[in-house]
């Protein structure tokens, strides 16, 4: 009898499961313009991609973000906590508005996650989280807002930063007697392949970055992460030494699109001739210097020949500062073939007497980060994209359209791009896990518009007056192209925009307003990189993407 019971009992909750499935099957779903194919996610459901990279300010922060050497049972949760978890809820939110391009939404959502973040403020259980996740979002919205919804102007600017050490080069600082014993411990403790040694100017840097100057490595080193495997995997490659990478931190501070007075330019400076020596080509629409990959193997191979040449990375690393012609003078004068002896008699220039230094500081600092306090510094995700060759002139617009990614996001990945157009032959870099999907896009724009046409995609209350009007197009023209059979568009369909772009004025690569000359003439390779001044402490600029009720981020920067 219980047998009996048991099998009608399993055979009734089979039967209720078959009924249940059948009730959820997917339905079939109307049919809507198929111009194109669908893109990777319906508007609703898109995942909110990364916010656009905005260069940060190197002194934003005094505190650098912890990571736990051990797990750590979680505290009890305090209200701060829970209103930081409430205003990411918003902001994530505010992401998700922002790639469907409801900007009133997107504003909402942004202000009230601020807002929530600085009601925080009170007792949060970590405050080093809090500022870190703060300043992070702030960061964020900044980024969303330069971005402009997709807008394409001053795609055709070229914008160039300063390196963060170019006023430190020509100083020198003093010297903490307590350094001399704990260094040299440090030194004969640590492994390099490049050479260590220590004198009073590489103790003199160590205590300038150790004090006043930490924000400067610090924030050099929170950069580095995006590039640290590239450059570390070429260097490798190239046969020479992996504490190199910090030529870059003192050359540009990780930034691809620095550049000096005398335009040397990227993350590894590079003068034009010198680019075009190791395969660094400049054409109207691209410069290879500013592309990190590129100039990370050309500058590792230069540095490579320079060693070959002198026998001596001190004497390599000067003359890839000031050029390998001052370096052979000075030696054939002196007699000597040291880099110290020839500091000591001032045969160099005063910035490449420092250069040297520095880096050997730079060094020595990294290696023994704990005793730094260096240690808790959480670097940048490493930078990941797909890349697909352009075959045709492609407006970085229609990019952004087919992938949903923000222009500032795009131009981030492709700094070598002078302008808003990817020429012909160009290596575009999309966002991981888009190249596929805009591979298959691109083929259904007539090759010959992807240089002006746009593609837009129909949103909730939008008519075909309110599309052409925003595209200063007419909408019978845009009816045509999408060979429209219904008077109003359906929400989702992606209409192709026969919008009109016209070739700008050439550029010329031009260096940022009141930069100044910190290298010598004598054959460098490269000079100063410009920067932008430092705005005080989590300085928010803002645009008009989103305007915000009156200093509420100017709030958050004081928290």
């Amino acid at each position: 009898m219980a047998f009996r019971v048991k099998e009608h009992f399993v055979l009734v909750v089979t039967f209720l499961l078959l009924a249940c499935g059948c009730g959820m099957g997917p339905q079939q779903q109307r049919f809507q313009n198929a111009f194109l194919p669908p893109p990777p996610h319906k508007a609703a459901d898109i995942a909110a991609s990364e916010p656009p990279a905005v260069p940060s300010n190197l002194y934003l922060s005094d505190v650098p973000n912890v990571v736990s050497g051990a797990p750590q049972l979680p505290g009890a949760a305090t209200h701060a906590d829970l209103l930081i978890e409430k205003a990411q809820q918003h902001f994530q939110q505010g992401k998700k508005y922002y790639q469907i391009k409801d900007v009133d939404q997107a504003r909402n959502e942004f202000n009230q996650a601020v807002d929530l973040m600085l009601d925080a403020s009170d007792n949060p259980s970590d405050r080093r989280v809090y500022e870190a996740k703060l300043e992070e979002m702030v960061e964020a919205i900044h980024g969303y807002d330069l971005a402009g919804l997709g807008s394409a102007a001053s795609l055709d600017e070229p914008r160039y930063e300063k390196a963060p050490l170019e006023d430190i080069l020509p100083m020198t600082f003093p010297v903490d007697p307590k350094l001399k014993v704990k260094v040299r411990e440090q030194m004969q403790a640590t492994v390099s392949q490049l050479p260590l040694s220590v004198n009073d100017a590489v103790l003199g840097y160590i205590n300038y970055f150790s004090g006043r100057g930490k924000n400067t490595i610090i924030a050099g080193l929170r950069r580095a992460g995006r590039y640290r495997p590239l450059i570390q995997r070429i260097l490798d490659e190239e046969g020479v030494p992996p504490e190199l990478i910090h030529l870059a931190q003192a050359e540009s501070g990780f930034l691809p699109r620095a550049l000096s007075r005398k335009a040397a330019a990227g993350m590894w400076q590079f003068m034009r001739w010198r680019g075009n020596e190791y395969a660094l080509n400049q054409t109207r629409y691209t410069d290879d210097r500013l592309d990190p990959e590129k100039a990370t193997r050309a500058a590792a191979r230069h540095l490579r020949d320079l060693y070959q040449r002198f026998g001596d990375w001190y004497l390599a690393i000067a003359a890839y500062d000031c050029g390998p012609g001052v370096i052979d003078r000075a030696v054939e004068r002196s007699g000597y073939a040291d880099f110290f002896e020839l500091r000591n008699r001032r045969l160099l220039p005063l910035e490449t007497t420092n250069y040297v230094p520095i880096i050997l500081a730079m060094t020595i600092m990294t290696k023994n980060a704990t005793e730094y306090g260096l240690d808790g510094i959480v670097p940048d995700a490493p930078l990941e994209y797909d890349s697909l060759e352009i075959s045709t002139p492609t407006h970085l617009a229609l990019i952004s359209d087919l992938t949903n990614t923000p222009i500032a996001e795009l131009q981030s990945l492709n700094p070598a791009l002078l302008r808003g157009l990817a020429p012909a032959g160009y290596s575009l870099h999309v966002t991981k896990g888009s190249g596929s999907y805009l591979m298959a896009a691109l083929q259904m724009v007539p090759a010959e518009r992807r240089a002006s046409w746009r593609m837009h995609t129909v949103e909730n209350g939008e008519t075909l007056a309110t599309i052409a009007k925003r595209y200063r197009t007419p909408a019978a023209t845009i009816a045509a192209v999408n060979k429209m059979q219904a008077v109003s568009p359906t929400v989702g369909d992606r209409l192709l925009i026969p919008a009109g772009y016209h070739e700008p004025v050439p550029v010329r690569l031009a260096t940022a307003k009141g930069s100044h000359a910190r290298r010598s003439t004598g054959g460098s390779q490269k000079a100063s990189t410009p920067r932008r001044r430092p705005s005080a402490k989590g300085h928010v600029k803002r645009a008009a993407a989103f305007h915000e009720a009156p200093g509420k981020l100017a709030r958050a920067s004081a928290q």
